[in-house]
């Protein structure tokens, strides 16, 4: 009896299926369901941006960090927007003992579903690149790469704007405002937590 059978067999006779196993198999499906349309299409791996950021022979490791209500309510109000979540995802280069950057995650609504942006910042405190690593909204509304390499050697004691120093996209200025507002996040999580470290 393979997967497809059982995922019958729990919506038309579920007493054929021992409770436990019948728990195990509606909660395996009920995982499927409900994750599935929630994941982005990974366009590039955050370690392989890491890699080619600070070379192949650095060693990048990765951690969540959850941030305390303070830090979060500090980083809201440098960074003028709004967090949607209090767990970060970093990434960290290192290189003979000694830390050369981080990339620190981002996920943003664009229209109606999420894109996960990472943005790598040196040790110096400059931003030295923005990559999309998933996006879920329609290939169309992904920004160029001219436009997005606007982004390098940018200090992150800077808070960016659509409109002021970014230019909007034309006919993708969701995605535009969302790495914008993203930046400012990075920035604010980096000059908070990761600064000076």
């Amino acid at each position: 009896m393979d997967f497809i059978d059982k995922i019958k067999i729990l919506l038309y006779n579920p007493k054929k299926l021992k409770k436990s196993k019948l728990m195990k198999h509606f909660s395996i499906y009920l995982l499927l369901v409900l994750t599935l349309p929630l994941s982005a299409k990974m366009l590039v791996s955050p370690i392989d941006v890491m890699k080619q950021s600070f070379g192949e022979n650095s060693k990048v490791s990765k951690k969540n960090i959850l941030l305390k209500n303070d830090q979060a309510n500090n980083i809201q109000k440098d960074a003028k927007t709004k967090i949607k979540s209090k767990i970060f995802k970093v990434f960290q280069a290192v290189k003979n003992d000694k830390i050369l950057g981080y990339g620190i995650i981002v996920n943003k609504k664009v229209r109606s579903k999420n894109a996960a942006i990472i943005y790598i910042i040196s040790k110096d405190s400059i931003l030295k690149s923005v990559e999309i690593i998933a996006f879920n909204e329609p290939m169309e509304y992904v920004p160029s790469k001219t436009w997005i390499a606007q982004f390098e050697e940018i200090s992150t004691d800077k808070r960016l704007r659509v409109g002021n120093e970014i230019p909007t996209i034309t006919g993708a200025t969701l995605s535009a405002r969302s790495i914008v507002d993203g930046s400012r996040i990075a920035f604010a999580f980096y000059e908070e937590i990761l600064k000076g470290k």
